[in-house]
C-alpha cells in the first residue's frame, strides 16, 4: 500500500496546462511587484496521482518548515493553489537577494526530511535565477539511487511504482499521524 492509493489521476495534458498557468501567474506577479522576488513552491510527485490528503499533508508540513526558514524576510503576498495536479504556493518577497533565498531553498530541499520532494524556484525580473550549480552545489540527487536526479528522470531509470514506494516510505518514516 502506498500514499498514492487515492486521488484523481492526471493526464500529461492537465499537468502541461497547469504549467502554462503557473508561468503566466509568475509573469503577472513579476509585473505587479517590480523589483521584488517570487518564490514558487510545489512538489515533485511522479505518476498520475499528484494530490490527495496525504500529499497535501506533506506539502503543508514542508511549507510550515520552509516559512520558518524565511523568518528574516518580509512576505508581501502569498497565494496557494489546491489543484488535482498538486499543491502550489507563490510568495512575493520584499528583497532582491535571490542568492540568499536560493541558498535557503537548497538547504531546505537537502536537509528537511521531506525536502527532497519539493521544487522551489526563485524568480526575479532583474536577475536570472540561480541554479544549484551556480552556487557550487551538486545537482539534486535521485530519490532511489543518489545519482543525478535529472539523469535518472531523463533515462527513466526507475519505475513510477518504485518512486511512489520510496515517497510512501518517506511519509511513513517522517511519522505523519493520520
Amino acid at each position: 500500500m502506498t500514499i498514492f492509493d487515492q486521488g484523481n489521476e492526471q493526464s500529461i495534458m492537465n499537468v502541461l496546462s497547469v504549467k502554462d498557468k503557473r508561468q503566466a501567474f509568475q509573469r503577472k506577479l513579476l509585473a505587479e511587484y517590480p523589483g521584488k522576488t517570487i518564490v514558487a513552491i510545489k512538489l515533485n510527485i511522479p505518476g498520475p496521482i499528484k494530490n490527495n490528503s496525504k500529499i497535501k499533508r506533506i506539502f503543508n508540513l514542508g511549507m510550515d518548515e520552509f516559512l520558518k526558514q524565511l523568518a528574516d524576510f518580509k512576505i508581501l503576498f502569498s497565494h496557494s493553489w489546491h489543484l488535482d495536479t498538486g499543491e502550489e504556493t507563490f510568495l512575493v518577497m520584499d528583497t532582491k537577494d535571490i542568492q540568499a533565498l536560493k541558498l535557503i531553498s537548497i538547504k531546505f530541499e537537502d536537509e528537511f526530511n521531506l525536502g527532497r520532494l519539493f521544487d522551489i524556484d526563485i524568480l526575479s525580473d532583474w536577475q536570472r535565477a540561480y541554479s544549484r550549480k551556480d552556487l557550487g552545489f551538486t545537482p539534486r540527487k535521485c530519490l532511489i539511487c543518489d545519482q543525478d536526479a535529472k539523469n535518472c528522470a531523463r533515462s527513466r531509470k526507475h519505475s513510477i511504482p518504485e518512486m511512489q514506494t520510496k515517497i510512501s516510505e518517506m511519509y511513513e518514516n517522517y511519522g505523519i499521524k493520520e
